[in-house]
């Protein structure tokens, strides 16, 4: 194992300051080595080294090497990568990540016969991978320097990771992605709304009926899924699209604020204040600072 650890870092050493795609078909890659604030897709992950915190709603979780986690629907993440220590500052980040297909992961139950109902609710847990499944991820990426193997063996191997997925605590996750009539697809069309009106007010009861559930019943399976209330969901999704306007197309915060759909600048400038920790022109002036340092 410790072996086939060590080539997937060198693998994975290849890759850009952002997921990188592989050639593989919904296989990435990330070497990092600062914060990672984004919209995660459904995805599953191997960390290959270093740490790693997520905040996703109310929910803080560490990743380590040699660990994965299941990202169940489209999620506002909040990620900060931390220091191997002074001893150790040429060891970023590493991480591969598959995206999941509902229809790929159908296709491997019907395979298997599986008809396991799943529960209702996800699970954000972090899970140690075992031999089998890292041995599957090495054979994966593998492929990215034979691409004429790669079109008939890692449709195969992406089943095998699944397989080896559904056997462990996110089965019933996956079970449930592959299921249209899950509860998870169910709140997933309410989030597709969210996701394409970000900037438009909304009430709960249309997003409740979109997803064909009682308020209650939709405030309760959407927490679930998500760590966040509806509401918390869109206001992450706010600001993390603020932040990336602010950094990367700059104006002024007003604009933005405006923007991404809030009515007082005040307003935005304190809640992004709370999730990110400054106001948002001495957040941007932070990383100009860091990115002029190195």
């Amino acid at each position: 194992m410790n072996n086939a650890m060590h080539e997937l870092r060198a693998i994975a050493m290849r890759a850009g300051d952002k997921w990188t795609a592989t050639g593989l078909p919904r296989v990435a890659m990330v070497r990092a080595e600062a914060c990672s604030d984004q919209v995660y897709e459904p995805t599953l992950h191997l960390v290959l080294q270093g740490n790693k915190l997520l905040s996703i709603g109310d929910r803080i979780m560490r990743f380590e090497p040699a660990t994965y986690f299941l990202i169940p629907v489209e999620i506002p993440v909040l990620g900060q990568v931390c220091s191997e220590g002074p001893d150790r500052p040429d060891c970023p980040y590493l991480a591969l990540s598959l995206t999941l297909d509902p229809a790929v992961i159908a296709s491997l139950l019907a395979d298997l016969g599986d008809t396991q109902p799943a529960r209702d609710d996800s699970d954000f847990s972090v899970i140690a991978a075992t031999p089998e499944l890292i041995d599957a991820w090495l054979r994966m990426m593998r492929l990215m320097d034979r691409p004429q193997e790669a079109a008939l063996l890692a449709p195969m191997i992406e089943r095998e990771i699944l397989f080896r997925a559904l056997q462990g605590p996110h089965g019933d996750t996956l079970r449930q992605i592959a299921r249209a009539d899950s509860r998870l697809s169910q709140v997933r069309r309410a989030i597709d709304w969210i996701r394409a009106h970000f900037t438009e007010p909304f009430h709960v009861e249309p997003l409740a009926s979109m997803a064909g559930m009682s308020v209650a019943a939709f405030y309760r399976h959407f927490k679930a899924v998500t760590a966040m209330t509806p509401i918390q969901y869109q206001k992450r999704l706010r600001l993390l699209k603020a932040r990336r306007q602010l950094l990367f197309e700059p104006h002024d915060a007003a604009s933005v604020a405006f923007s991404v759909g809030y009515e007082s600048a005040s307003h935005f400038s304190r809640e992004y204040a709370r999730m990110f920790g400054m106001p948002p022109m001495r957040d941007v002036a932070r990383f100009k600072v860091a990115s002029e340092q190195d």
